[in-house]
């Protein structure tokens, strides 16, 4: 019944099989990737013939975690699947990105890739099982697909590499570093790093590079036994009217594109869009997708050779020129942090806001739920580059930008110890014309030390571009939207003054060498200490304090087996601290405690009631408190909170006392003294000797 071809690769003692032919037989290709006890199911669908009307190749990837691959039942009402995570969105960007470059230019069908996580062992990555079993089902399928591509994930330690490390591992690592690519050159590297130097990141390409070519291997060894017949691409045949439109357009888009301005310059190209076509469709016969698709390779070529014969650029900077900067913090009054970072046409507007634990993101994971303290969320309007478009949930893009800018500070939030607060970051960007993602990197540092958050130095980010042909290129310090539309490459390097905290690049032809890769990192670091010079004119260090906005924490410990007493029975103690002093009170397992709060008052409410809680009687002292209870023998008088004491009937008065209600009630505030402690802990009270 089934014809099931496999292959399996000792992958440095990790075990990796690929498997097909047993399951979801009717896709055009599918592959079951085990990764150690990690299972991922990777399909692949194409649309038998393509959508003439389409100018772009319809390609969509789907990386899809079941909650029952870690033995776990979805949270929530619903209690199924439901919208994705931020991870599944995540990786379902980092499958599709070394894929798309890779498919034949003139294939248009739509194609589908989803890769379902079917379970999960706790320790090896579904995503890069993910990405290897896509790339294997996708070579098998038959589609115009020049793979296979391989992955793999490396961790630093020590000095050393480590190859896919382990969960476990991950927690000790400086750096965590995706990378992809095909035999023959990289294509995609995604990472997060501790400050580290070029030539430590450089060699994790290199290494990851090296240790994943079995497993291209493995792939077309199972290619070899099952793969299906091979899609033909219909022949394109080039329109008589190409070399004619070349030669009127081009002089025409040389002027064009000499226009600095983005706005100016996108608006004369649209009208001379307008002018060509209807002077070429003089019959009415042309189709105007692909005249503008024509027209846009002329724009490209123009570009192109400008920038690598003449070394001139659209806005006429050089290749390794930063456009202007402008920086501003604190502008805004009732945030608690804020700055408006601008590099030439492209603007971010950064707010940070502190809060206290209650207000950290519980994440629910296939590695179970933990906790969030730091937030980083990003907006990309559609008024930023003058569109017109759709508001509505977050887009891969803004959560994927989100992510690289959140890698990129992460490290140095990781790093502070002490402070106590949730830290909310936002970036709103309100112009773009390249590199939106590094702009919002800038920003955040420079609002998160403008809201005092304490980290140790100033992070900035800058977006690299590459024009190559043949033998020839070009390596573009903070590329325009343009040049990274018709450019090669996208490379964004992210750091401080010491090193990286974030790589991430993006290649549109079938990879590159270890030399631009060099080339890119030290061009990347010139810029990265340019700009941080440029951020230091306006904010170079935290501020010593939180903004006079920001809620008022307070730290205190207690002793262990004193918790019971501040919580109180059913929560009783701790929820009247925090109505009589209006502050949030959080207390965790091993006695400290955040008091949260508006002003300081309620700050020192709270602190002196769990003081007085907590607090042992000192034999001598006289404290006050009231009388909760009376008796023949004497008055119960609760003191320090939640302490009762007895004062006995011969410690009212000095002289006799008949009865204990002719000298105290029930709800009397009194003073008394301290005067003795019995050995079961009982407090002896004196009123007398406290008069």
């Amino acid at each position: 019944m089934f014809k099931i071809f496999n292959e399996k690769l000792d992958w440095h003692g990790l075990k990796l099989e690929l498997e097909t032919g047993k399951i979801a037989r009717q896709a055009d290709g599918a592959v079951i990737s085990s990764l150690g006890g990690t299972k991922v199911l990777c399909t692949v669908c194409a649309a038998k013939n393509a959508d003439p009307a389409l100018d772009f190749f319809p390609l969509s990837v789907h990386y899809i975690e079941k909650a029952y691959a870690a033995g776990k039942i979805p949270g929530g009402f619903f209690k199924r699947e439901g919208r994705p995570s931020e991870i599944e969105t995540l990786n379902s960007r980092l499958i599709d990105r070394p894929l798309r470059p890779l498919f034949h230019p003139d294939f248009k069908n739509e194609t589908q890739v989803i890769c379902t996580v079917l379970n999960y062992d706790l320790e090896n990555d579904p995503g890069i099982c993910a990405l290897i079993g896509a790339s294997a089902a996708l070579t098998i399928s038959g589609l115009p697909f020049l793979g296979p591509v391989g992955c793999a994930r490396v961790g630093y330690k020590d000095g050393e590499y480590i190859l896919n490390p382990t969960v476990e591992e991950m927690q000790e690592t400086e750096l965590d570093l995706v990378v992809a690519g095909t035999r023959n050159g990289v294509l995609m590297v995604e990472s997060e790093a501790n400050q580290l130097p070029e030539d430590i990141m450089l060699g994790a390409v290199k290494f990851g590079h090296t240790q994943f070519q079995p497993v291209i291997n493995s792939i077309i060894k199972l290619a070899e036994s099952s793969a299906k017949d091979s899609w033909v691409v219909p022949e394109q045949i080039e329109p008589d009217y190409v070399d004619k439109l070349k030669k009127v357009s081009v002089p025409e888009l040389q002027k064009v594109y000499k226009i600095k301005e983005k706005k100016e310059r996108q608006s004369k190209i649209e009208d001379l869009k307008i002018k060509l076509f209807d002077d070429f469709n003089s019959n009415d016969d042309l189709e105007i997708n692909e005249f503008n698709s024509k027209l846009k390779q002329i724009e490209k070529e123009v570009v192109r050779n400008s920038i690598l014969n003449e070394n001139k650029r659209i806005d006429g900077r050089d290749l390794k020129t930063v456009r202007d900067i402008k920086c501003e913090v604190g502008f805004l009054n009732n945030v608690h942090g804020s700055a408006l970072f601008t590099r030439g046409e492209t603007q971010a507007l950064v707010l940070t806001t502190l809060g206290t634990g209650q207000d950290e993101q519980i994440k629910d994971t296939l590695d179970g739920d933990f906790r969030e303290k730091f937030m980083l969320h990003y907006n990309f309007p559609p008024f930023s580059v003058n569109e017109v478009g759709r508001i509505g949930s977050t887009g891969r893009r803004e959560i994927g930008h989100g992510k690289l800018a959140w890698r990129s500070v992460n490290p140095l939030f990781s790093n502070i110890t002490e402070f106590p607060y949730t830290v909310r970051v936002v970036s709103e960007i309100t112009e773009s014309n390249g590199s939106s993602s590094m702009a919002t990197v800038c920003g955040t540092s420079m609002s998160m030390m403008d809201a005092g958050v304490p980290i140790e130095k100033p992070i900035a980010g800058v977006a690299m571009g590459l024009i190559l042909e043949d033998e020839k290129f070009a390596i573009l310090t903070d590329i325009l939207g343009d040049e990274d539309h018709l450019g090669d490459m996208d490379f964004k390097v992210a750091g401080t003054d010491s090193g990286i905290t974030s790589l991430q690049m993006d290649i549109k032809v079938n990879g590159i060498t270890e030399e631009i890769m060099e080339k890119a990192l030290q061009q990347a670091k010139d810029a990265r200490v340019h700009i941080l010079k440029e951020m230091g004119k306006t904010i170079s260090k935290s501020r010593d304090d939180v903004s006079d906005n920001a809620p008022k924490i307070l730290k205190m410990k207690i002793k262990k087996d004193k918790i019971r007493e501040v919580i109180g029975s059913g929560g009783k103690v701790i929820k009247e601290i925090c109505e009589k002093s209006n502050a949030k009170v959080e207390i965790d397992d091993d006695g400290n405690i955040l008091i949260s709060c508006n002003d300081s008052a309620s700050g020192e409410v709270a602190t002196k009631m769990i003081e007085d809680i907590v607090a042992e009687p000192e034999i001598g002292k006289i404290y006050e408190g009231k009388v909760v209870k009376t008796m023949e023998f004497g008055a119960f008088v609760n003191f320090l909170g939640q302490r009762d004491g007895l004062v006995h009937i011969s410690q009212l008065k000095p002289e006799r006392v008949e009865k204990t209600t002719d000298v105290v009630k029930e709800g009397d505030l009194v003073k008394v003294k301290v005067i003795g402690v019995d050995d079961r802990g009982k407090v002896k009270l004196s009123l007398k000797d406290a008069v």
